[in-house]
């Protein structure tokens, strides 16, 4: 492999033994809130939101396409405007919500770290940029990502492979020799993360903080934490 990426509600990751990008999207514990936040927007009463539904075929989802789904199998309407105004709403109180909470998974900020040592890496994830910003500058490891892609970035979210996309082509065009999709991989938390990493022709490495192992055997690899990861092994693995 040549590179890592990694993703926000873990980290995604494109790696090498040389160079490494990679997406953040399990890094935090920020898809906890979210539940909790349906159930404070104008439809809580009649349009609920129970965790094992989310986690269940939600997670993952931008905050436009989840409420998109959740309205329509609700029966509720999710015409553009509406959705549009649920998804702005969802912004206002989730900065409320992250105010004062530690979101870091353990072991994550080191993990960035280590991998920001040896390579470049990037952030793909279907979070809004100024969450994904807060949160990375909070957590004081914004600087050591090359580049963000959020929400607002690509035309679809997960499982659509835009992201991953997206993240490679800026990566890529900062490298000489140019990077290659299939020398880059993913570190996702989701099924739907794992897929898209699939349909970009990257390599997958789940790790388990939001899904059972079973649920993520799609990966390459997964692994319980990111503490546990030795990213030598990792690589040595999936070369």
């Amino acid at each position: 492999m040549n590179s890592i990426f990694l993703t926000l509600t873990l980290l995604f990751f494109f790696f090498s033994y040389e160079q490494l990008p990679v997406r953040i999207i399990y890094l935090f514990h920020t898809q906890y809130l979210l539940p909790k936040i349906f159930h404070r927007l104008r439809y809580a009463p009649r349009c609920l939101l129970i965790i094992e539904e989310y986690f269940e075929h939600l997670i993952g989802y931008t905050d436009h396409d989840c409420f998109a789904v959740v309205m329509r199998e609700h029966g509720r309407p999710a015409d553009e405007a509406t959705v549009a105004r649920l998804a702005a709403r969802k912004a206002t109180l989730y900065q409320e919500m992250i105010a004062n909470r530690d979101l870091l998974y353990p072991g994550a900020a080191e993990f960035v770290r280590r991998c920001a040592a040896r390579v470049p890496i990037a952030v793909a994830t279907g979070t809004l940029r100024d969450e994904a910003e807060l949160i990375l500058g909070r957590a004081g490891l914004r600087k050591l990502f090359v580049d963000v892609v959020a929400a607002e970035d690509v035309a679809n979210g997960k499982p659509a492979p835009d992201s991953f996309l997206a993240a490679h082509n800026r990566i890529a065009e900062r490298l000489n020799p140019p990077l290659k999709r299939d020398e880059c991989l993913v570190i996702e938390d989701t099924a739907a993360g794992i897929e898209a990493g699939r349909r970009a022709g990257m390599k997958v490495l789940a790790i388990a903080h939001s899904a059972l192992p079973s649920d993520l055997v799609k990966a390459d690899l997964v692994r319980n934490s990111l503490a546990e990861i030795d990213l030598d092994d990792i690589l040595r693995r999936l070369s």
